[in-house]
């Protein structure tokens, strides 16, 4: 009984150990390719925050949470729905004050509430800005700006990456006197975008001079591609 358990457990071992390696009995040649695609960002994202203060940590928690409930109310009058509004943070720190030879002494309480907003119509992201402050918030940090769905956009970059990598292994191939016979290997390095490049402005963005100007740009998607071809 105990033979037959002890091969039962060595059974997916073997099976693992036995699975076939690439072998080529070709020229191998290893080439590198970047592809690369420019899209129009279609979401922004921003940080903003309220920060009050009060002789107590009550009062400054109470001031807090009225603020922030107004900035929360003025954001979704913009447009923004909850599932795009998502608190990243809230403290409550006390005040010191510091005097030679003596021990600090707490003067009062800072509150803090910080959300990160989604605007998936990116040509409000200047207005969602501006409700933000009118509303009471006295922390603002961003725009970033991405795809929503980038996937097609990376498809697309690694097909060119494919494309540029094989057309560099024909000129390595034929300068040889070898012809492409196949891919050996293909490893995704890494992918990723460069920051916006600027855009013109929106027309509603500069008809209205009291909005805030918020120019999305245009990202580079970028994927590389380490690629072994065989020679023959």
């Amino acid at each position: 009984m105990r033979s037959w358990f002890v091969a039962m457990l060595l059974v997916p071992v073997m099976a693992i150990a036995a699975e076939p390696e690439p072998s080529s009995s070709g020229t191998l040649v290893k080439v590198s390719a970047t592809g690369e695609v420019r899209r129009a960002p279609d979401v922004a994202q921003v940080g903003v925050g309220v920060v009050t203060t009060a002789p107590d940590a009550k009062a400054a928690m109470a001031a807090n949470a009225e603020q922030m409930d107004r900035v929360v109310k003025a954001v979704r009058g913009a447009g923004v729905a909850d599932r795009d509004i998502q608190t990243t943070g809230v403290s409550l720190q006390p005040q010191y004050v510091y005097r030679e030879n003596q021990s600090p002494t707490i003067t009062g309480y800072q509150a803090n509430n910080r959300v990160s907003v989604t605007v998936r119509d990116i040509g409000k992201t200047g207005d969602v800005l501006d409700a933000f402050v009118t509303a009471g918030a006295n922390q603002v940090d961003g725009p970033s700006f991405a795809l929503d769905k980038p996937e097609a956009a990376l498809d697309e970059a690694r097909t060119l990456a494919l494309d540029k990598a094989r057309a560099r292994a024909e000129l390595y191939a034929k300068s040889l006197g070898l012809k492409v016979a196949r891919v050996v290997t293909i490893d995704e390095t890494g992918s990723g975008f460069e920051p916006p490049r600027p855009m013109m402005m929106a027309k509603s963005m500069v008809a209205d001079a009291a909005t805030t100007p918020v120019m999305p740009g245009e990202q580079v998607h970028a994927i590389t591609l380490n690629v072994v071809f065989e020679l023959e």
